[in-house]
């Protein structure tokens, strides 16, 4: 058995790596960049070994650092976790070559399908069904959009390299071809050092299903069933489920049974998932899924198949790499229930999902659930790798119960600081078309402008917002929760004091009212944008948790604060509001001559100098940041005065980068 393992990985998933490693009684290895130095798996791993950098490049891509970590460690074996280096057979090659064991595949494996168009060929030989598509390796342009002419459009333009949705675009037509086959190649090149490229058929209503499977150096391979994970943003997994939804005995042995052939056609060894995409029109049926890809690694979505099957997939793959035997075999694996799995992230869905670094004040998750988190408290989100914060996964005996478990469990979770996408997943999980099943892969890009609304006008919860910020003296603890002070309540007559607040930089104001009645019952009248409410039979549960009635309604309030910032959840509703002094708001006006950065990220490109004519909507810079690519235009005709930032600096956002003389009206 291996006694001392090496993470080299970071965050949420090297986190559940130790989990495993340390009920296994082995030694588990982190490392970690100079950002990372306080990390969350730094602190909780058995030893820790700086590699240095801050990008991922100079850091946890950097595999002579990595093995010098492990030497130094006296690492008997590498977990790759997924990302980085995980799917990178130079590695595999490397870490072999120095003696350790790899926990994953061999590198002819991750060979055979690190490129999409050799895998696809791979597949097809084996008999498994594969999307029609141009897999050659001409470059062209002109042979490419011939290509895509032939297969019909719309037609996706793919990366051969990598995965996890990056490096993929639709065109619909033949105009669009040319500009989307150049940004699909700068964001391969960027993401995976191959700026190849194939396409593929577009498929209408398509769902997104995968197969888990296992395979020894035995020659023994086994499937762990399914994962549905159609709800997709921008080919990036949202939420993830298992079993799939309408999933029938024959279309599972199909799909099942192709997974399984696939392994075996390239001699696999550990775990490997094998994603499907599926023409979801008419339901599931055998003749309607073809291969996508294979990824030979750990997959982010793999809580949902553990829970489903009560199995350790970590330590399955600790034990494979040790040489041993699958733990059991295929009519010995089964499943329970349901699990759905929804990804937390660092990102703004109201500005297009900007990924979104900075401060985390606090968070507080649910103890319910399974969480697997890679933060401190506090802990800051940096620009420099993927913006996922967490993943919250719920299991119960049907998908509807799972679904409520889930929903109820991310609004128990609390994020302050960064913004993050919480309520936008708490709002997809509760959706009438999600619960119905009644999506696709292009679900979530379709109705993103309803899905990413806000209600400015909830008054109800404006209202509590400011009772919770006066019922705490505006000295809210950061701790277990907002503890009550006495704010304004007299043993006769009536307190007044007024509360100001922001919510999406939206100064608010609003009246209270205290009184104090006899017997010592305390009622709160609470008065803004000519309505308001009355608040009584207020009583503290626990440290940040508030009974009371609201105008005839019992509710209950949570009440959590860090920061600035305080979150808020009643009755299945949220609010996360700032405390602010009234008398340092101001407002600024918008410079339609500036250019400022979106978000903190990396300049990759500077396309401007002092002096350059310059007209509306011509590219002046890009960024990168969190696995995005940005593409900053000017905001007007004129001449550039002013350049700030040059390739290879990290700006923050909200910095002025370039600034435009504009043109004379």
């Amino acid at each position: 058995m291996i006694r001392r393992l090496l993470i080299a990985n970071r965050a949420e998933i090297a986190c559940r790596i130790i989990a495993t490693a340390r009920r296994m009684g082995i030694t588990a290895i982190a490392v970690y960049s100079d950002p990372d130095r306080d990390a969350r798996h730094v602190r909780i791993a058995d030893r820790a070994v700086a590699i240095g950098g801050d990008t991922s490049a100079s850091s946890y891509l950097n595999i002579e650092a990595v093995l010098a970590a492990a030497k130094q460690s006296k690492a008997e074996a590498v977990h790759p976790g997924y990302g980085f280096l995980s799917e990178n057979p130079d590695f595999v090659d490397a870490v072999v070559e120095a003696g350790l064991i790899f926990v994953g595949p061999g590198a002819g494996a991750v060979r055979a399908m690190g490129r999409k168009d050799r895998a696809k060929m791979l597949m097809a030989e084996a008999g498994v069904p594969v999307v029609p598509g141009y897999h050659g390796d001409d470059r062209d342009e002109k042979t490419l959009m011939g290509e895509a002419a032939a297969i019909g459009y719309p037609v996706m333009i793919k990366a051969r390299a990598g995965g996890g949705g990056k490096g993929m675009r639709r065109v619909d037509g033949p105009d669009g071809f040319v500009e989307a086959l150049a940004a699909t190649r700068r964001e391969a090149a960027s993401a995976f050092g191959d700026d190849n490229v194939l396409i593929e058929k577009f498929i209408a209503a398509p769902r997104h299903i995968e197969v888990q499977i296992f395979a020894d150096s035995h020659g023994h391979v086994v499937h762990l069933y399914e994962r549905d994970c159609t709800l997709q943003r921008r080919h990036q997994k949202v939420i993830e489920e298992a079993p799939a939804p309408g999933m029938t005995d024959e279309m599972r042995s199909a799909m099942t049974g192709a997974a399984v052939s696939a392994a075996k056609a390239i001699g696999y060894q550990g775990a490997g998932t094998v994603e499907f995409i599926v023409d979801g029109r008419n339901g599931l049926r055998p003749d309607g899924f073809w291969f996508m890809e294979m990824n030979t690694r750990l997959q982010v979505e793999h809580p949902v198949t553990e829970m489903v099957t009560g199995l350790d997939l970590v330590e399955w793959q600790i034990r494979v790499a040790a040489g041993e035997t699958l733990p059991r075999r295929q009519d010995e694996i089964k499943i329970s229930g349901h699990a759905v799995e929804a990804r937390v992230y660092a990102e703004d869905p109201q500005s297009g999902f900007l990924p979104a670094p900075g401060p985390v004040y606090r968070s507080r998750f649910p103890v319910r659930l399974r969480v697997d988190h890679g933060i401190n408290n506090p802990d800051e989100i940096t620009p420099f790798y993927d913006p996922m914060i967490a993943k919250i996964a719920a299991r119960g005996d049907s998908r509807s119960a799972a679904l409520a478990s889930l929903h109820a469990g991310l609004l128990e979770t609390h994020i302050l600081g960064t913004k993050t996408n919480l309520d936008f997943i708490a709002g997809l999980v509760r959706h009438d078309d999600v619960r119905s099943m009644n999506i696709d892969a292009n679900w979530i890009d379709r109705n993103r402008d309803a899905l990413t609304s806000v209600d400015s006008n909830d008054a109800f919860m404006t209202h509590l917002a400011a009772f919770a910020l006066a019922a705490c003296n505006g000295a809210l603890a950061g701790g277990d929760g907002a503890r009550p002070g006495e704010p304004g309540w007299r043993l006769w007559g009536a307190g007044t004091s007024f509360i100001t607040f922001r919510r999406r930089q939206e100064t608010i104001e609003r009246r209270l009212v205290f009184e104090g009645r006899t017997g010592g019952e305390k009622i709160v009248r609470i008065f803004g944008d000519g309505d308001g409410i009355t608040v009584r039979e207020i009583r503290e549960e626990a440290a940040g948790v508030w009974s009371f009635t609201a105008d005839g309604n019992r509710c209950r309030l949570t009440v959590v604060a860090g920061g600035n910032q305080v979150s808020l959840v009643c009755n299945d509703r949220r609010m996360l509001v700032e405390r602010c002094d009234p008398l340092a708001v101001t407002e600024v006006a918008a410079d339609a001559s500036v250019v400022t950065a979106p978000m903190t990220g990396v300049v990759t490109l500077a396309n401007a100098s002092v002096g350059d004519t310059v007209k509306a909507g011509d590219i002046l810079m890009r960024m990168e940041a969190m696995k995005m690519e940005l593409s900053l235009k000017a905001p007007c005709n004129g001449v550039v005065a002013e350049v700030h930032a040059a390739e290879g600096v990290t700006v923050d956002g909200g910095a002025v980068l370039i600034q435009i003389k504009p043109e004379a009206s």
